[in-house]
Parts: structure tokens; C-alpha cells; sequence
């Protein structure tokens, strides 16, 4: 035999192996594939039944809501405005958190007097940079919540400019919460409660100091909110007509108010005298 027959048998011999072992990996792979897709086939049929007990007027009942508030957190880059936002709607704080680039946005279902209130906030860049963008939030906003870091002066000085700002843009209804944030880093404090409670007096804001680490009083802070918001729409303060106030009706009322009505007519039509 000669050296060329000896590598063309060589050759034969490695392609004849190399099919075998694509054939088997083959099989294998689909025959994985099938139990994969037999798997999946599962899920779905088992998930589909139990969607299939909860009926669908039931679960669009659990995700109405009676109004919908509009929030805007302003202040300061660095103050805890994400993080106060990220403890609200997670749970959860985040120690390390990358600048705001424009406008973050986050959403919570919250209960006031027996109605679901939707709150939609959205959290502002603090950056001079981005000012432009965070003006045009202030409009549309029924609810503020103006933020400072209790252990960094500057903060609270700049106050007045964010203050100032958010007056001239917004409807003049706009509640506006003062926060005092970071309450946890008392021995770094350099802003008394005082202070912030005198500021908020001189102003017509709520106040109150929080921390978004901690959790303490951030609940509060967005729940109270809201309740000024929900009490003054009681007062007949805000049109909740006009939707540029910051807040919307939503099919939670609207449903309440046309079964009032029904029974309402339903009293008048089998009210007549016999």
C-alpha cells in the first residue's frame, strides 16, 4: 500500500467517525429539544388553568384605581431622591446609585379613606444640565416633593431656587412635601429640624425627615402627600376634570359614581306616590 492510500484510508476512516459522532450529538439534541418543548408545553397548560380560575372581571377590578396622582421629586443631585423613590415602590435600598439622566419614573397603589389611589412619580435629574428637562415635569404635577440632605448645607440653601422654580411652573394647587433626608447620618447632621420645620412654616409646605436607608417616615411622606392631594379634590380645590392638575379619574370612580347614579334613578322611578 502506498503512502497515498494509506492517508486516503485515514481520511475515510476520521470523516466516517466525524459523522457518527454528529449523528448521535444529533439525536440528542433532539431529543433534549423535545423534552424542552414537552416542559414548556406543560407550563403553559398548567399556568393557563390557573389564570383560567380567576375570572377577568375580577382581575381587572384588582388593578382599578379611584385616581391617579402625579408626583415630581426635585432638589439636589445627591440628596436621596431615587433612593427615597426606590424604598417607596421596592422596599429596597440601593447604597450605590448612578446619577438620574433626565427623568426615572416608578408607580405605587396606595389606599386613602377606602378608594385605590394610583401614584405616578416621577424622579428629576438634579443636575443644572438637566434643569430644562426636569421644568417641563413641574406642569401636569399635583403632587412635590421637595428634597434636601440633612448633612450637606448647600442643600438646604439651595431650597429657595428649587422652590421658586417649581411655583412658577406648576398649577398653584400643587402640594408640595419638604423632605429633610439621610435622618439616619444624625452625626453628620448640619441642618437642625428646626430648621427645616421653620422653612416649611414660611412656606406653606408639609415637612417632615426621613431615611430612604432605614425606611423611616418615606411611607409617610408619599401617603401624606397624597392625602393633602385627596382632601383638597374633597374641598373642590382641584378640577379633576382638567388632567394638566396632575390628576386623573380613574374606572374605580367612574364605576362607583354610575352605580350611584343607577340607584339613584332606580329610588325616583319607584318613588311615586301610590
Amino acid at each position: 500500500m502506498t503512502v497515498k492510500d494509506m492517508k486516503d484510508t485515514a481520511i475515510k476512516g476520521f470523516k466516517l467517525m466525524m459523522d457518527v459522532t454528529f449523528k448521535k450529538h444529533a439525536k440528542y439534541t433532539i431529543e433534549d429539544n423535545d423534552s424542552q418543548r414537552e416542559v414548556l408545553r406543560r407550563r403553559r397548560r398548567s399556568s393557563s388553568r390557573r389564570r383560567s380560575r380567576v375570572p377577568w372581571h375580577r382581575a381587572a377590578v384588582a388593578v382599578a384605581y379611584a385616581y391617579l396622582f402625579r408626583y415630581i421629586i426635585i432638589g439636589d443631585t445627591g440628596v436621596g431622591k431615587s433612593c427615597l423613590l426606590l424604598q417607596f415602590t421596592d422596599k429596597r435600598f440601593q447604597p450605590v446609585h448612578d446619577l438620574t439622566i433626565g427623568v426615572e419614573f416608578g408607580a405605587r397603589m396606595i389606599t386613602i379613606d377606602g378608594k385605590q389611589i394610583k401614584l405616578q412619580i416621577w424622579d428629576t435629574a438634579g443636575q443644572e444640565s438637566f434643569r430644562s428637562i426636569t421644568r417641563s415635569y413641574y406642569r401636569g404635577a399635583a403632587g412635590a416633593l421637595l428634597v434636601y440632605d440633612i448633612t450637606r448645607r448647600d442643600t438646604f440653601n439651595h431650597l429657595t431656587t428649587w422652590l421658586e422654580d417649581a411655583r412658577q411652573r406648576s398649577n398653584s394647587n400643587m402640594v408640595i412635601m419638604l423632605i429633610g433626608n439621610k435622618s439616619d447620618l444624625e452625626s453628620r447632621r448640619e441642618v437642625k429640624k428646626e430648621e427645616g420645620e421653620a422653612f416649611a412654616r414660611e412656606h406653606g409646605l408639609i415637612f417632615m425627615e426621613t431615611s430612604a436607608k432605614t425606611a423611616s417616615n418615606v411611607e409617610e411622606a408619599f401617603i401624606n402627600t397624597a392625602k393633602e392631594i385627596y382632601e383638597k379634590i374633597r374641598e373642590g380645590v382641584f378640577d379633576i376634570n382638567n388632567e394638566a392638575n396632575g390628576i386623573k379619574i380613574g374606572p374605580q370612580h367612574a364605576a362607583t359614581n354610575a352605580t350611584h347614579a343607577g340607584n339613584q334613578g332606580g329610588q325616583q322611578a319607584g318613588g311615586g306616590c301610590c
